[in-house]
């Protein structure tokens, strides 16, 4: 009989160094590769959901991919619980593939996918791949998870060799993969979802918009620790959604990173290490999906003015670069990192909404969007984290912006209509000694609020807790 096995592929939308995807090809004769559309999750978004639209495009290029080597990739639109078994059954496997999903709700998926495999006789094997060291792998010496970054950064370092970077050699193996008959790829408009989500982004979806990507950054990323906190230039990698979607690989990566080895490097190498680290919090404490990860901050009293809460939303606070911002993340999906600390900072301390309000907005809104890093980042942002910033210190938007952006250049392409304002007065229009015909309240809004009065009742608000 011959062997043969389900490739499930969910966050990992490559053909190269692919943990699940190499044992599924090595241990077994015969391969099919499949993906669900999970209704479980797309029912529950809106039609112009760009994250389904970047998805929907990787796919085309897997399953071209696939194609080229003579096989396809097998799509259904279902709960994707039901499907697999279903689809296990179809091609009468003796095997599911795929690789760990840290999310708590994911996690309870893949046991209940699990009961129901192993009662029809089918095994589900799942693996790590979308982190270089999971769950319970980095620990403290005492044996618990570390909630300070630094010192878990130093163990992770230290445990790190040539063996957690090897990538796996899947194209060897590629010939296991199942002969399919030419599999359709349901369209967009009929998962329910707009199919010109992605046309006015400047994303390149796929394994070759992660490739093309990776290899400008490697251009840049020696400048990375003096380049990366300036919106106005180009100084990130922009890697974000393609390690969201596993369509480039985290231990290449790493890998890369490691290897130069200089300043620039190891500060990005940093950043990856942030997101294990997060992971990591997430899979000791699921409770912080709703929760304070400090519990004596879970109930913070804050007043939640909703229309100050919508004029951040909208990016009319008066505060031109966080205006800015959060336009940007309307108009692209993206938002820069240190940009990222400075909108939860002003939701959170200067206008006293609760961080699990902007949390879920980002959610709704970031393309690369992470439960695990966008939940740990506003906890951080928030001071109710694990290793956050202390709740007494607050950034000072207008300071920030003329730290950042000293020109205004990130401000000017996200509010044109500050444009004519000096560098020295773009910051803080209601301070300008010329507006140069902009009308404040009517062109561009007032500060909706006070930032030293609002410091002070945020000061007062974790005291009294």
């Amino acid at each position: 009989m011959v062997q043969r096995a389900l490739l499930w592929f969910r966050r990992d939308l490559r053909l190269f160094d692919h943990a699940a995807l190499y044992h599924a090809l090595k241990e077994n004769q015969q391969v099919v590769p499949v993906f669900v559309f999970d209704r479980a999750i797309l029912d529950t978004l809106p039609v112009n959901d760009r994250r389904v639209a970047f998805i929907h495009a990787s796919l085309r290029e897997l399953q071209a991919a696939l194609r080229e080597v003579g096989s396809d990739l097998v799509v259904r639109h279902a709960n994707a619980a039901h499907a697999i078994v279903q689809l296990a059954r179809e091609f009468k496997v003796q095997a599911v593939y795929t690789n760990h999903d840290y999310e708590p709700a994911a996690i309870c998926r893949d046991e209940a996918v699990g009961r129901a495999l192993n009662e029809t006789g089918v095994k589900l094997r799942t693996f790590k791949d979308q982190v270089i060291f999971e769950q319970q792998e980095i620990l403290t010496q005492s044996g618990g998870m570390f909630s300070v970054f630094t010192p878990y950064k130093r163990a992770w370092l230290a445990r790190l060799d040539d063996f957690f970077l090897k990538p796996y050699p899947v194209r060897r193996y590629l010939h296991n993969l199942a002969p399919l008959s030419r599999q359709a790829l349901p369209e967009l408009a009929t998962l329910g979802f707009d199919d010109n989500a992605l046309d006015d982004l400047p994303v390149q979806p796929g394994m070759s918009g992660g490739e093309a990507l990776f290899e400008d950054f490697k251009q840049r990323i020696n400048r990375y620790h003096e380049t990366r906190d300036f919106p106005g230039v180009k100084g990130p990698s922009y890697l974000s959604t393609h390690l969201r979607f596993g369509t480039v690989s985290v231990r290449e990566l790493a890998a890369y990173a490691h290897a130069v080895g200089a300043e620039g490097a190891q500060t990005w190498l940093s950043e990856l290490i942030w997101r294990e680290f997060y992971q990591q919090i997430l899979w000791h404490r699921p409770d912080v999906v709703e929760h304070s990860f400090k519990a004596e901050y879970d109930h913070l009293p804050f007043p939640n003015n909703l229309d100050w809460f919508a004029a951040w939303c909208d990016g009319r606070t008066g505060y031109p670069l966080v205006d800015a911002a959060m336009r940007q993340l309307n108009r692209t999906g993206y938002m820069h990192n240190r940009l990222r600390m400075i909108v939860a900072s002003f939701l959170v301390k200067d206008l006293l909404v609760d961080w699990r309000k902007g949390e879920r907005y980002f959610s709704e809104k970031l393309l690369d969007y992470d439960l695990a890093a966008n939940n740990g980042g506003w906890q951080w942002a928030a001071s109710t984290g694990c290793d956050a910033q202390p709740y007494f210190r607050i950034f000072n938007p207008v300071t920030q912006s003329e730290r950042f952006d000293p020109q205004g250049r990130f401000i000017r392409k996200y509010c044109p209509e500050l444009a004519a304002l000096s560098d020295k007065d773009i910051h803080a229009p209601w301070l300008a000694r010329s507006l140069n015909g902009l009308r404040l309240g009517i062109d561009y809004p007032q500060p909706v609020v006070d930032h030293a009065l609002q410091r002070s009742q945020a000061l007062a608000l974790f005291k009294r807790d």
